[in-house]
């Protein structure tokens, strides 16, 4: 009587292991990682759900030898189930910091101007995937955007483009984000500066969503451009589906060569702009966009290419480079770049080659003497950055993917390269507000001028 209690004891026991594992799913979802949850959970219902048959004599000692080797595979199945949900998480963004709701939309625009070189057929045009943000009613409600809009896609696009198991990336899919889909805009401002986002070689428009909800949330319109076939992965509505092409080269000729392109990308884009801040076919933008006070900022490529826009194109009024080489046509004068202008550097971009091993470089299909060459090329042109009294913070303990949502995917990339992403992603988010909030929105300084100078995870220099 006491075994039959213990055995209805363990079956409710697992049942209710088995409810709570469903209602996770429902929630958060089924996903691979949690399959030795899964396991644990319905193997022993099946086990005990079955007919209880008392072994004979000669089975007991076969039946020793299986509860060791379930004990032990039970115990191999509990350190999986802790640890690859914990190394491989459904991570969460911060909460945004404004008075705002946030809102996005995203849009396909094709340029007839312009030809698609990427692709062998005359005729073709050039078209980008295009995501905005931007300030929502406190009472907005609606679906909650998803970080990427096709989760196997971009699971595969991230795999290629870490050359890493797809299945790595599979709990992307899975990441919500503080944005309402179409939510309808605030009513608060008559209308909001907006910002143009361009992100890095074989990044994505999405892929500094820690910086832009922020940005959002503090009354900016961001638009986020997808470099199409720059981008690890493009999704247009009719379901085609375009990955990254390496490119061809990685001498600082070649890169600036290839950045044309994207400055034409984003001239492009502010045009398209314009025209939704003069007619939007959904009413949501139309005289809603304070054009006088448009910035660029962007990450690695994207970077120089903020900065080739501040000097080109005399809508861009402000603008932030996050860890970018300065390639492109364009150089900063002697004299300065005669607009405002935030240079985020990390230490470990600074240093060049020296803490590189051979073993890191000879991965790389190059030598150190190239690699050194071509840093210091690079490097050399960034003399005049703070001429004129423009801003430089370079992040201590810091690498260049640090300046994207790309730690966030897994604990083990911040492990591995040494840095605290949330309390980089927070400096990063402090100081672009300032920068923007100062020169678009004509507010005093808060932090640029009070912390010029030395500090334990940064320095700030100013021309």
């Amino acid at each position: 009587m006491a075994k039959n209690k213990s055995r209805r004891g363990l079956l409710i026991g697992f049942g209710v292991s088995g409810l709570l594992v469903l209602t996770h799913g429902l929630t958060e979802g089924m996903r691979w990682q949690m399959i030795p949850v899964y396991a644990m959970t319905l193997i022993p219902i099946a086990i005990f759900a079955v007919r209880y048959r008392k072994p004979k004599e000669e089975e007991k000692k076969a039946a020793r030898t299986r509860v060791i080797l379930i004990t032990a595979l039970a115990a191999l199945y509990s350190s999986a189930a802790v640890a690859l949900p914990v190394l491989l998480p459904v991570f969460t963004f911060e909460k945004p910091a404004g008075p705002y709701k946030i809102g996005t939309v995203s849009y396909h625009w094709k340029d007839d101007r312009r030809e698609e070189t990427h692709t062998p057929d005359a005729g073709d045009k050039r078209e980008l995937m295009v995501q905005i943000w931007y300030p929502a009613n406190m009472n907005a409600k609606g679906k909650t955007a998803s970080y990427v809009s096709h989760g196997d896609i971009f699971a595969d696009g991230y795999g290629k483009a870490l050359h890493l198991p797809k299945l790595l990336f599979t709990s992307i899919g899975m990441v919500k984000t503080h944005a309402i889909e179409k939510a309808e805009l605030s009513d608060k401002e008559p209308a909001y500066p907006v910002l143009v986002f361009s992100h890095s070689l074989n990044g994505t428009k999405n892929q500094n969503t820690f910086e832009v909800e922020q940005l959002a949330s503090q009354g900016y319109i961001v638009v986020g451009i997808d470099h199409t076939y720059r981008s690890t992965t493009s999704v247009f509505p009719d379901g085609r589906v375009v990955n990254f092409v390496p490119q061809e080269g990685n001498t600082v000729a070649y890169l600036d060569k290839i950045n044309g392109e994207w400055v034409e990308d984003a001239k492009f884009v502010v045009d398209q702009i314009e025209r939704l801040a003069k007619n939007d076919p959904d009413a949501r933008f139309t005289n809603r966009m304070d054009l006088e006070n448009m910035g660029m900022f962007g990450h690695s490529f994207g970077g120089a290419t903020a900065v080739q826009m501040l000097m080109a194109d005399s809508r861009i009024k402000a603008a932030i480079n996050m860890d970018g080489g300065l390639y492109g046509e364009l150089r900063i004068p002697a004299e300065g770049l005669g607009k405002p202008f935030l240079m985020f550097s990390a230490d470990d971009t600074l240093s060049g080659t020296k803490n590189m091993s051979d073993e890191n470089i000879a991965s790389q299909g190059t030598t150190r003497e190239d690699l050194t060459k071509f840093f210091d090329e690079t490097l050399a042109r960034y003399k005049d950055i703070t001429v004129g009294g423009n801003y430089w913070i370079k992040m201590k303990a810091m690498k260049h993917m640090g300046f994207s949502d790309m730690y966030l995917i897994s604990p083990v990339f911040e492990k591995m390269e040494g840095v605290e992403v949330r309390k980089a992603h927070r400096l990063i988010n402090e100081y672009s507000l300032d920068f923007f909030n100062h020169y678009l929105k004509q507010k005093p300084f808060n932090l640029l001028e009070q912390t010029i100078g030395e500090h334990q995870g940064f320095t700030l220099e100013k021309g």
